[in-house]
């Protein structure tokens, strides 16, 4: 019974612990900190990959990475910033390399895994619709608005990400809120979908 309140204990005051200090807990040697952040950010993480990327399952192998490479990087950890900000720059660093890999693959080989390729083009899911409004952004426009609408980093979270002063990140960002408003506010050109909805009435 005493061990059931002990455990009991030990999770409750981890999950209460910033995680600046579990980080700094783990790197003294506390596998249990680094699992209390494993559950913390697998999610948020998986989300941030499948969102710029069209397989979820390459989504999955990639957060799997991020996650090794804290584990590798662990022992050169110093809590300058906060930890989400730290496990979301080396996300887009294995995010790039990714990317590198998957052009290389398409330009000598001619196969491409759909890296930057959305849903089917048929599809008239409101997903889908909103992913692919998206990735008509800039390219800094498009990850600011994703860091900010998705991730919820702060302004100064982002501007440390990217490398960009704070008031150009708020500018930007409202630039890409607007012309993702224009975007969706577009006509849906027809699709099978809607073709065959048409057929229907008229028969």
């Amino acid at each position: 019974m005493n061990d059931v309140l002990r455990s009991s204990d030990a999770n409750e005051s981890a999950t209460l612990e910033s995680d600046e200090q579990l980080m700094l807990a783990f790197v003294q040697g506390s596998t249990e900190a680094f699992g209390e952040l494993f559950s913390r950010y697998k999610q948020p993480l998986f989300g941030f990959f499948q969102r710029r990327l069209a397989d979820p399952s390459r989504a999955e192998e990639l957060t799997q990475e991020t996650f090794l490479a804290v584990l590798q990087a662990s022992s050169r950890y110093e809590p300058r910033a906060l930890f989400r900000t730290y496990l979301y720059a080396i996300g887009f660093v294995i995010l790039r390399a990714y990317r590198r890999k998957a052009m290389f693959r398409a330009v000598f080989f001619g196969s491409s895994d759909g890296a930057h390729e959305p849903a089917a083009k048929g599809s008239i899911d409101s997903d889908y619709l909103v992913r692919d409004a998206v990735s008509k952004l800039e390219r800094t426009d498009r990850e600011i608005l994703l860091l900010r609408e998705f991730e919820q980093l702060s302004y100064s979270e982002i501007a440390e990400l990217l490398s960009l002063p704070i008031n150009t990140v708020r500018s930007r960002l409202f630039r890409a809120r607007m012309a993702l408003r224009d975007l969706l506010a577009t006509p849906v050109p027809n699709s099978p979908a809607r073709d065959f909805t048409e057929s229907e009435e008229r028969i």
